[in-house]
Parts: structure tokens; sequence; C-alpha cells
């Protein structure tokens, strides 16, 4: 008998397609990563830098973080943005979890296509785009819904965006725009739970709101946490809706009412570049540890 034995040159062997989709997702997480040093860790540390120097350089420490918390408007902009983010927050998660609830309990027919696709659509316009809209159906002289603003007391433009109206105003504006997105991602999650478990549910008599309430939203969980992350870091940089609004009633909203316009006034109108950093690593510190928070306490990386 003769063995036959493989040339040195026939060693090599094709990559398995295991080893292509490993190198396919290298690929993508280096892409990924090229782009947050260049779009999110080094305009990070350019900030952190400005925050504790001054205009020529210089260490300063905190004194760019006093001098900004000191101007008179700092703490007004601070209550408005968490005033607008609780709104948001509970209105997103008790209508976005409502809603997809519903359009699951409509299965897989073409009118739950058809909200869904709905939904959606607000999501595909710009910020600066959206906002416009609202623009457009918040005054009452040209508004389709100019009855019912009448009918809510709202004659002009000016009553409708008084400063008492515009966080329910902003949140009514993110909602529209934003909620229809997560919706979409809560009813995928929905799908995701096992069809046992809810079989065993409806065998044991649960009702739709104990099965809502006692299994689906308790596995919806860690979704949730996410969108609450993702919202909550969103919310904190309220610029466009207040800023167009300012614009649009001539100051009535007024430029400093968030805290990202704030940011924005101390490096365009003073020319305080260094105290707009402060501020911006504020609300980056901020951000970072509510979302450590609702990390730790939902146990978000807790195998299931």
């Amino acid at each position: 008998m003769t063995l036959s034995h493989s040339p040195s040159g026939s060693a090599r062997r094709r990559p398995s397609g295991t080893d292509r989709q490993s190198r396919a997702g290298i690929a993508f997480v280096a892409a990924y990563v090229l782009l947050l040093i260049a779009f999110g860790i080094l305009p990070t540390g350019y900030a952190v830098y400005f925050a504790f120097t001054d205009a020529g350089g210089t260490f300063t420490g905190f004194s760019n973080f006093v001098t900004t918390a000191q101007d008179f408007r700092f703490l007004d902009a601070v209550g408005h943005v968490a005033l607008y983010l609780l709104f948001w927050l509970v209105s997103l998660v008790v209508f976005v979890v409502s809603l997809a609830l519903l359009l699951h309990r409509l299965a897989s027919g073409t009118l739950s296509k058809s909200l869904r696709f709905l939904f959606y659509i607000p999501g595909a316009l710009a910020g600066a785009a959206s906002v416009l809209v609202w623009l457009f159906m918040l005054d009452p002289t040209v508004s389709p819904v100019s009855p019912l603003l009448g009918m809510l007391g709202f004659d002009t433009f000016g009553e409708v965006i008084a400063p008492g109206n515009l966080p329910l105003l902003f949140t009514v504006i993110a909602f529209w725009t934003g909620a229809g997105g997560w919706v979409v991602v809560i009813y995928g999650a929905l799908n995701n739970i096992p069809t046992d478990v809810m079989e065993a549910a409806r065998i044991d008599g649960a009702g739709a709101w104990q099965t809502a309430w006692h299994i689906q939203i308790p596995m919806l969980r860690k979704w949730i946490v996410y969108m609450v992350i993702l919202a909550f870091a969103g919310g904190a940089q309220l610029f466009v809706e207040p800023q167009l609004l300012s614009l649009a009633s001539v100051g009535v909203a007024g430029r400093d009412y968030s805290l990202n316009q704030l940011t924005y006034d101390f490096a365009f109108q003073m020319n305080n570049v260094n105290g707009a950093a402060a501020v911006s690593v504020e609300l980056l510190v901020v951000s970072v540890s509510a979302a450590a928070v609702f990390v730790a306490r939902s146990g978000f990386f807790d195998a299931d």
C-alpha cells in the first residue's frame, strides 16, 4: 500500500465560515473604534482640556466650573432640563411600553404593521425639521388644530409657548420624533420572549394585564433600561427645540433655556470657550453617572 503525503504547500487551508465571520466582525468593530476615537474620545479629551485651563492654556483647576455655576442663568437652566427629563422619561417608558404591548397583542396583522410604520415615520425627520413642523402646528393662526388650541385657551403663539408650557411642549415634540423607533425596538424584544413562557401563562389563566405586568415587562427590563439611558443622555443635551423656538418667538422662549444653549452662549456670544467646555464636561459626568446607576441597579449585564 502506498501512503500519499500531502506536500507542504497543501497545508494551507481555506478559511472556514467561522474565520470569515470573525474577520468581518473585527472589520466592523475596527471601523466603529476609529469613528469613536475621531468623533468621541478626542473631542471629549479636547473639551476636558479646555474645561481645566484658561484661554492661555494655563491649568486653572475647577475655576471654570465655579464661574459658570455662579452665572445667574445656570441654576434656571438646570431646573428646566431636569423638569423636561422627568416628563420625557416618564412618558417614554409608560407610552412606549404600552404601545408596544398593544401592537404585540394585535399579532402580525396588517393593522399592526401599518401602525408600526406610522409610528416610525416621524423619526425620519431631522430634529430641526420636526421642530419646524411643530412651530406650524402650535401657531393658532395657521395650525390645522387651531380649534383644539382655542378650546385649551390659546389664542396666540406667544400664549402657547409661555415658559411654563415649554417642558410639556418639548416632551411632546421629543416623543413625536423619537418614540416611534423605540416602539419598534420594544416590539421586537417582545417577539423574543419564548413562546412556551407565554403559553404557560395562558394555561395558568393569566389575562392580558397579568401577562404584561408579571411576565412581559420584567423580561423587557434590560431593553427599557437601555432606552432610558439613551433617552436621558439625549434629553440632557436639549438644544435644537428651545433654540429654534427662541428664534421663532423673537426671544420669548429665551436663548438660555437649556444647558446646551448656555454653552453655546458662553462659546459664541461671550467668547468663553473654557466655560462652555466646563458645562459640557458637567453634562458628560451627569449622563455617565446616571447610566452607571441605571446599569448597576437593573443588573443590565447579568445573565438571564
